[in-house]
């Protein structure tokens, strides 16, 4: 506890206060439409700091978040071997990707994260779907997994290709759920090990980012309260169209000066 207070004294009031509305809306819209904790959070605090330096925030807030998903569906035991080689791609590609990651790409990295957001947001606005035959997933599987994993590493956003290819094996809704805090969990833990590795999540950003759980917690509390009084489909019409505009910003920014 002492050790957490000294991370907060540390820290200024502005900077802390930013972080916690930032989570405080991602968890919002994770309460509401089900998804984007993550992806809104990374988001948004890439405007402000380096990508895998907003992704070390979150790692506390999606591993309980995403791990909760995975252990309020039914038994994920089946589910997780049927998937265990995507699972392992995500682990192999995220350590790989931040250990071939330069230290020096940031701008780089930003203008990735525009175009991932980007990508999420076309894919949600054109409601695009995938036909992943059963034939075909035990080789789509690793390479799914290998892919995100790779873009975890160099964004902190953990939907492409995973998000679509899940869906794309017509799951049945609880199921699709837990497989995706399945997958979400898997690159938090692969995300949290390369950024360690790397030197990036040390004591005090670990400490921000159990922080950060509160507002993220708080956030998908009220969320929730919300989505029984508003339609869903316009609310996550509109969270696409943000993230759109905001991945555009992001992918620009670096060549604005």
């Amino acid at each position: 506890m002492d050790a957490l207070l000294s991370i907060l004294h540390a820290h200024e009031a502005f900077d802390l206060t930013l972080i916690s509305l930032v989570f405080l809306l991602a968890g919002l819209v994770q309460g509401v439409a089900a998804l984007g904790l993550p992806t809104v959070a990374v988001g948004l605090l890439g405007m402000m700091m380096a990508p895998r330096d907003a992704a070390a925030l979150l790692v506390v807030p999606s591993l309980v978040t995403n791990a909760w998903q995975v252990a309020a569906g039914p038994s994920a035991g089946p589910l997780a071997r049927r998937l265990w080689p995507m699972l392992a791609g995500i682990a192999v590609g995220t350590l790989v990707g931040g250990m071939l990651l330069p230290a020096s790409a940031s701008a780089d990295a930003v203008a990735a994260l525009g175009g991932a957001l980007m990508m999420v947001a076309a894919a949600g606005l054109a409601s695009f779907t995938l036909h992943v035959p059963p034939s075909g997933e035990r080789a789509a599987s690793p390479v799914v997994g290998l892919a995100t994993g790779a873009v975890t590493a160099a964004t902190g956003v953990f939907v492409i290709p995973a998000v679509p290819y899940l869906r794309g094996l017509r799951l049945e809704r609880e199921l699709l759920a837990q497989a995706l805090g399945l997958a979400f969990t898997t690159s938090t833990v692969a995300l949290a090990a390369s950024l360690r590795l790397a030197g990036q999540f040390e004591l005090r950003e670990a400490g921000l980012s159990f922080c950060a759980l509160l507002p993220a917690l708080g956030g998908m509390a009220i969320g929730r309260r919300i989505r029984g009084r508003i339609r869903p489909e316009p609310f996550r019409r509109c969270y696409f169209i943000g993230l759109l505009g905001l991945g555009l910003y992001l992918m620009l920014r670096p060549f604005l000066g």
